[in-house]
Protein backbone atom coordinates (compact mmCIF):
# COMPACT_ATOMS: atom_id res chain seq x y z
CA UNK A 1 0.00 0.00 0.00
CA UNK A 2 1.28 3.43 -0.93
CA UNK A 3 1.84 5.83 1.95
CA UNK A 4 -0.67 8.65 2.02
CA UNK A 5 -0.22 12.14 3.42
CA UNK A 6 -2.46 13.42 6.16
CA UNK A 7 -4.42 16.56 5.29
CA UNK A 8 -4.00 19.82 7.19
CA UNK A 9 -5.03 23.47 7.21
CA UNK A 10 -4.14 24.98 3.84
CA UNK A 11 -4.91 21.91 1.74
CA UNK A 12 -6.04 22.75 -1.78
CA UNK A 13 -9.38 21.29 -2.87
CA UNK A 14 -11.27 21.23 -6.15
CA UNK A 15 -14.65 20.12 -7.38
CA UNK A 16 -14.91 18.07 -10.55
CA UNK A 17 -17.65 20.48 -11.71
CA UNK A 18 -15.92 23.73 -10.68
CA UNK A 19 -13.54 26.01 -12.55
CA UNK A 20 -11.22 26.94 -9.62
CA UNK A 21 -9.64 25.52 -6.47
CA UNK A 22 -10.11 26.67 -2.89
CA UNK A 23 -8.22 26.26 0.38
CA UNK A 24 -9.45 24.11 3.26
CA UNK A 25 -9.86 25.71 6.70
CA UNK A 26 -9.93 23.62 9.86
CA UNK A 27 -12.73 24.96 12.07
CA UNK A 28 -13.58 22.02 14.33
CA UNK A 29 -10.45 21.66 16.45
CA UNK A 30 -7.60 23.90 17.59
CA UNK A 31 -5.07 21.65 19.37
CA UNK A 32 -3.75 19.02 16.95
CA UNK A 33 -1.07 20.16 14.51
CA UNK A 34 1.04 18.42 11.90
CA UNK A 35 4.03 19.50 9.82
CA UNK A 36 4.35 22.73 11.80
CA UNK A 37 7.32 23.06 14.14
CA UNK A 38 5.76 25.96 16.05
CA UNK A 39 2.24 24.51 16.20
CA UNK A 40 0.56 27.62 14.85
CA UNK A 41 -0.59 27.03 11.28
CA UNK A 42 -1.15 23.43 10.18
CA UNK A 43 -4.12 22.04 12.11
CA UNK A 44 -5.01 18.44 11.23
CA UNK A 45 -8.15 18.22 9.08
CA UNK A 46 -10.86 15.70 9.96
CA UNK A 47 -14.13 14.43 8.55
CA UNK A 48 -15.86 16.94 10.85
CA UNK A 49 -14.90 19.82 8.52
CA UNK A 50 -18.41 20.19 7.16
CA UNK A 51 -20.47 23.06 5.80
CA UNK A 52 -18.73 26.24 4.67
CA UNK A 53 -15.17 25.24 5.50
CA UNK A 54 -13.15 26.70 2.61
CA UNK A 55 -11.47 30.12 2.49
CA UNK A 56 -13.48 31.60 -0.41
CA UNK A 57 -16.21 28.97 -0.24
CA UNK A 58 -16.45 28.73 -4.01
CA UNK A 59 -14.95 26.67 -6.81
CA UNK A 60 -15.81 29.36 -9.37
CA UNK A 61 -18.41 28.58 -11.99
CA UNK A 62 -20.23 25.27 -11.60
CA UNK A 63 -20.95 23.04 -14.60
CA UNK A 64 -23.85 21.51 -12.66
CA UNK A 65 -25.42 24.98 -12.29
CA UNK A 66 -24.99 25.89 -15.99
CA UNK A 67 -21.90 28.00 -15.29
CA UNK A 68 -23.42 29.95 -12.40
CA UNK A 69 -21.31 30.60 -9.33
CA UNK A 70 -20.66 27.73 -6.97
CA UNK A 71 -21.20 28.00 -3.22
CA UNK A 72 -19.43 25.17 -1.43
CA UNK A 73 -21.23 23.32 1.34
CA UNK A 74 -19.55 20.05 2.32
CA UNK A 75 -22.08 17.49 3.57
CA UNK A 76 -19.81 14.46 4.08
CA UNK A 77 -16.22 13.22 3.75
CA UNK A 78 -15.34 9.74 2.47
CA UNK A 79 -12.16 7.62 2.58
CA UNK A 80 -10.63 9.11 5.74
CA UNK A 81 -8.23 7.34 8.13
CA UNK A 82 -10.38 5.09 10.31
CA UNK A 83 -7.69 4.08 12.83
CA UNK A 84 -7.39 7.40 14.70
CA UNK A 85 -10.12 9.49 16.28
CA UNK A 86 -9.29 12.95 17.63
CA UNK A 87 -10.55 13.60 21.14
CA UNK A 88 -11.19 17.29 20.41
CA UNK A 89 -13.94 16.85 17.83
CA UNK A 90 -14.41 13.09 17.51
CA UNK A 91 -13.21 13.33 13.93
CA UNK A 92 -11.22 10.94 11.79
CA UNK A 93 -8.17 12.34 9.96
CA UNK A 94 -8.50 13.17 6.27
CA UNK A 95 -6.06 11.61 3.79
CA UNK A 96 -4.83 13.07 0.52
CA UNK A 97 -7.21 10.79 -1.40
CA UNK A 98 -10.25 11.59 0.77
CA UNK A 99 -13.23 13.03 -1.11
CA UNK A 100 -16.20 15.12 -0.05
CA UNK A 101 -19.80 15.44 -1.11
CA UNK A 102 -21.85 18.53 -1.85
CA UNK A 103 -25.63 18.87 -2.39
CA UNK A 104 -25.15 20.13 -5.97
CA UNK A 105 -22.21 18.01 -7.17
CA UNK A 106 -23.17 14.83 -5.35
CA UNK A 107 -21.05 12.14 -3.77
CA UNK A 108 -17.25 12.40 -3.94
CA UNK A 109 -17.27 15.46 -6.23
CA UNK A 110 -14.72 17.37 -4.10
CA UNK A 111 -11.13 16.15 -4.22
CA UNK A 112 -7.94 17.14 -2.44
CA UNK A 113 -5.37 18.39 -4.95
CA UNK A 114 -2.63 19.13 -2.40
CA UNK A 115 -2.61 17.83 1.19
CA UNK A 116 -1.18 21.05 2.69
CA UNK A 117 2.04 19.70 4.20
CA UNK A 118 5.32 21.31 3.18
CA UNK A 119 8.91 20.52 3.98
CA UNK A 120 10.32 22.94 6.51
CA UNK A 121 14.06 23.17 7.07
CA UNK A 122 15.17 23.19 10.67
CA UNK A 123 18.35 23.08 12.66
CA UNK A 124 18.03 19.29 12.94
CA UNK A 125 18.09 18.90 9.15
CA UNK A 126 21.60 20.34 9.06
CA UNK A 127 22.76 18.62 12.24
CA UNK A 128 21.85 15.20 10.87
CA UNK A 129 23.03 15.76 7.29
CA UNK A 130 25.54 13.16 6.13
CA UNK A 131 28.60 15.11 4.84
CA UNK A 132 29.31 12.57 2.05
CA UNK A 133 25.77 12.69 0.71
CA UNK A 134 25.67 16.47 1.00
CA UNK A 135 28.97 16.77 -0.89
CA UNK A 136 27.65 14.52 -3.67
CA UNK A 137 24.46 16.58 -3.99
CA UNK A 138 26.05 19.99 -3.45
CA UNK A 139 29.77 19.86 -4.29
CA UNK A 140 30.26 23.62 -3.84
CA UNK A 141 28.81 23.71 -0.31
CA UNK A 142 30.78 22.72 2.78
CA UNK A 143 28.30 21.00 5.13
CA UNK A 144 30.46 21.53 8.21
CA UNK A 145 30.48 25.30 7.63
CA UNK A 146 26.75 25.26 6.95
CA UNK A 147 26.13 23.27 10.15
CA UNK A 148 28.17 25.76 12.18
CA UNK A 149 26.44 28.71 10.54
CA UNK A 150 22.98 27.31 11.34
CA UNK A 151 24.08 26.66 14.93
CA UNK A 152 25.13 30.30 15.22
CA UNK A 153 21.89 31.56 13.66
CA UNK A 154 19.64 29.46 15.92
CA UNK A 155 21.61 30.42 19.03
CA UNK A 156 21.25 34.13 18.16
CA UNK A 157 17.47 33.77 17.98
Amino acid sequence: MKEKHLVCQGAICRCIYGSNTDILRVNTQSKRYINDSEGKYKLIATNCELGATLEKNTFGSCARKNGNSCTVFITEWQDFYEEVKLEDNGGKILLEDSTASCPVGGSACIQIVFHGQQAELSKKNFQHADPLIHEALNPVGDIENIQQLTEDIYEAQ
